[in-house]
């Protein structure tokens, strides 16, 4: 008998650690999933303590979290660069489910959305539609800007932010 998957969107509301309604980019290219934290630091008793998302964020309590359950794993940004991050695992629901899974923390105060989910949070559980999107876009708020640089001197601005040096 095949297992019924759960069907979700590009992007979906998310509950974590008890904070509901978290917008989610959901990531098939991305092996792992990540969210957004703050003040990390290393007790030393080896205890891990951050705090989910920061300040500027609606999403932010400022509860303290604690763990002695960690890895660390390094990390490739689709740009190349390599950073090594803490691994740890928090209650999420996601299309309904509630489960335990893994989480690396980064600073995601630049993206789009404060949650990722990867691959390996989704396999054998859910089904991506890229049609279906629960989360309206979120416009990145220095594109206005840009496009305003853009128009006002596209040549200038090509040779700001496109034009490799040296060439």
């Amino acid at each position: 008998m095949t297992k019924k998957l759960i069907v979700i969107g590009s992007t979906e509301y998310v509950e974590i650690n008890g904070v509901k309604d978290i917008p989610a980019k959901i990531d098939t290219g991305a092996d792992t999933s990540s969210i957004w934290a703050s003040n990390i630091d290393m007790n030393k008793d080896g205890t891990l303590s951050f705090v989910l998302f920061d300040k500027d964020s609606p999403f932010y309590t400022g509860e303290k979290l604690e763990s002695t359950d960690y890895m660390v794993k390094t990390v490739r940004s689709s740009h190349g660069d390599e950073q090594i991050r803490y691994r740890v695992k928090l209650p999420l629901t996601l299309g309904g489910a509630t489960f335990v899974t893994t989480f690396t923390l980064a600073n995601r105060s630049r993206n789009n959305f404060p949650v990722l989910i990867g691959r390996h949070t989704l396999s054998e559980n859910f089904l991506v539609d890229v049609s279906k999107s629960s989360v309206k876009h979120q416009s990145n708020p220095h594109t206005p800007h840009l496009n305003q640089e853009l128009q006002e001197d596209p040549y200038k601005f090509h040779r700001k932010y496109l034009k490799k040096k040296g060439e």
